[in-house]
């Protein structure tokens, strides 16, 4: 049983679960919406969350922290220089989930994500 566990294992390993976060955060920074599986969206939303709230304060440890994360210097850059300044007045509440359509191959519940 998973009760009051931190986090879903999404079927892979911590390594690859982590690699799927990070290059789903980089998608979602370059287009502002994405649509994917309904649970990897609800850990994405924690994970974007928990990278917006330090990179409203632009500053060089801001930007080496967001960078540690996502390795990539475009969205790193784009995160802190477009996006977190407009969410100055917000605590919170960064994203959100929509849920979109049933997929024909496999019958997953599909979930659009996208940044208010």
């Amino acid at each position: 049983m998973r009760h009051r566990h931190g986090y879903r294992k999404l079927g892979r390993t911590s390594s690859h679960r982590k690699a799927l976060l990070k290059n789903l955060a980089i998608a979602l920074i370059k287009h502002g919406k994405i649509e994917t599986g309904i649970f990897k969206a609800k850990e994405l939303q924690s994970y974007i969350e928990k990278l917006i709230t330090p990179a409203k304060n632009a500053d060089f440890n801001t930007h080496r922290a967001v960078f540690s994360e996502l390795q990539n210097k475009e969205a790193t850059k784009k995160l802190i220089t477009e996006v977190a300044p407009n969410y100055k007045d917000r605590n919170g509440g960064y994203t959100r989930i929509q849920r979109s359509r049933i997929r024909k191959g496999d019958a997953s519940t599909l979930a659009v994500i996208e940044l208010i």
